[in-house]
């Protein structure tokens, strides 16, 4: 008999974990690892649990004392990097276009919107899917992806992977410093000055915050996840 199928599930709003543990517990080879409302709480975890597949929400808190939404695009790659069986299907409200390629060429392996009902009906063979090497759109992120080239499609092709990563860390610590920043990414501080300085540039800004906020208008970064309810 092969080993169960091991989810574990990002999100901090209680009714929608209870939704997925509802639609997976009648899956004979899925089980639930475990659960998980803040961001900060990922890592310690997954180093605890082995996890076949996360489900996770891209607005999550950072933690208790933190309210803005936890780096994934910083987090995504760094976590394929150290479980490279892990894989990642993201379940969001957002539909953005931008943030949805965002996560794929994080390492993502899917992602639904919360509104396509058909996909999260199907969520037990979606998970089967992803866990045994494909990868799953929902229908409206699949419809976001083919959309043809436009400018509400270029602000994705602005920045690069790296800028973006630099910024979603921006926008979850937004007291960090430079320094505090570079050790997170685990690079010098000069190439953090860097990558926001060239960030800037390409935003049309002058500052951090109105990086962050010109970001989040675009919808590379994901807004403050007490603003409201996924």
């Amino acid at each position: 008999m092969h080993n169960p199928i091991r989810v574990s599930i990002l999100d901090d709003h209680q009714s929608i974990v209870d939704g997925y543990c509802y639609r997976l517990s009648g899956v004979p080879d899925i089980e639930i690892a475990g659960t998980l409302s803040f961001g900060s709480e990922l890592e310690p975890y997954l180093e605890q649990n082995t996890s076949d597949v996360l489900i996770l929400d891209v607005n999550v808190p950072t933690s208790v004392d933190n309210p803005n939404p936890y780096p994934i695009l910083h987090l995504v790659p760094k976590l394929l990097q150290r479980y490279p069986d892990l894989a990642v299907l993201v379940i969001s409200m957002h539909n953005q276009r931008t943030l949805i390629q965002a996560m794929m060429d994080a390492g993502a392996s899917g992602y639904i919107v919360k509104d396509d009902r058909e996909s999260i009906w199907q969520l037990g063979s979606i998970v089967r899917s992803v866990a045994n090497g494909g990868v799953y759109f929902s229908q409206q992120a699949h419809q976001q992806l083919m959309r043809r080239h436009s400018p509400a499609s270029e602000p994705l092709e602005l920045l690069t992977p790296r800028q973006l990563e630099a910024l979603s860390l921006c926008a979850a610590y937004p007291g960090c410093t430079t320094g505090e920043l570079a050790v997170k990414m685990g690079v010098e501080n000069s190439t953090v000055r860097n990558l926001l300085s060239s960030t800037y540039v390409r935003l049309n800004v002058n500052n951090r915050a109105a990086a962050i906020a010109k970001a989040r208008q675009l919808g590379l970064v994901t807004s403050n996840s007490t603003a409201s309810v996924d």
